[in-house]
């Protein structure tokens, strides 16, 4: 019985196919390539003293279902940058996480910080699809591609002056990871077998990914004694989602998982 990453996987090489009967490979392609050279905004911007911020802008997910009626993503995207986060991860899912290419063409020209895509990248098609909707990066998730299409897919990012971040959730997937030369690895606390969420993950696996690349906390992170421990393990980001969700202050829950209530 497929679990709910393969369910998810199997989904979206249906949708890309009927993608690409719309546009061809070699148009996307060509269209991503006319566009000037991005300069890896992303990587630039978690590299920045301190730990850096990606808040999320998602209105659903597997594991919640409906995180929020109320949807109004150029207003939250704006009001995450204006709280101070450093990116912004946009989910393009449509079917479990209720995303659309269209949300991060509007918010990626909306906002000045940079946008990650948030999707199951299964096709390179996907990779040059982003580079024209405004993404400055592109997650992989390393438990759904084989190691040669994870560089593969690393270098056409890189050739575009994107970033890849590449999620991870376990020691094997670390060691593939840094196998590739990724240079953001992203750990997520989350298991996307089974959704079941681990808050030690990160700090299990922080000495796995090591100091020579870009550390990316992923899920679980509710409050800022969760932050404190990321931040003694010198995480370089936290990517948070349904915790900024969830409240209608992002500047001021932003400002709590700082720096506390205080």
């Amino acid at each position: 019985m497929p679990n709910i990453l393969e369910t998810i996987a199997q989904a979206t090489r249906d949708r890309v196919q009927k993608e690409k009967e719309c546009v061809s490979l070699e148009t996307m392609k060509a269209q991503a390539y006319a566009l000037e050279k991005l300069d890896f905004p992303f990587e630039k911007a978690l590299r920045k003293d301190g730990v850096s911020f990606i808040c999320e802008c998602k209105q659903a997910s597997p594991s919640k279902g409906q995180i929020v009626n109320d949807f109004p993503y150029l207003e939250i995207a704006q009001a995450y940058q204006k709280a101070g986060a450093s990116a912004i991860s946009v989910l393009t899912e449509p079917q479990w996480f209720k995303g659309k290419l269209s949300y991060l063409k509007e918010i990626s020209e909306a906002v000045s910080i940079p946008c990650l895509r948030k999707d199951f990248t299964i096709d390179p098609f996907m990779i040059y699809q982003a580079r024209v909707n405004g993404a400055s990066a592109v997650l992989f998730i390393v438990s759904l591609l084989e190691k040669e299409q994870l560089k593969e897919y690393i270098e056409i990012s890189e050739s575009l002056g994107m970033s890849a971040l590449v999620e991870c959730h376990d020691q094997k997937e670390v060691e593939i990871a840094k196998s590739v030369n990724a240079k953001i690895i992203g750990v997520n606390n989350r298991n996307l077998k089974n959704f079941d969420v681990d808050s030690c993950n990160c700090l299990r696996l922080r000495e796995a990914v090591g100091s020579d690349c870009l550390f990316v906390a992923e899920s679980g992170v509710k409050n800022h004694q969760d932050v404190l421990a990321l931040e003694k393990a010198k995480v370089d980001a936290i990517l948070i989602g349904e915790t900024m969700m969830l409240v209608d202050d992002k500047r001021q829950k932003l400002k709590e998982l700082k720096y506390g209530k205080n």
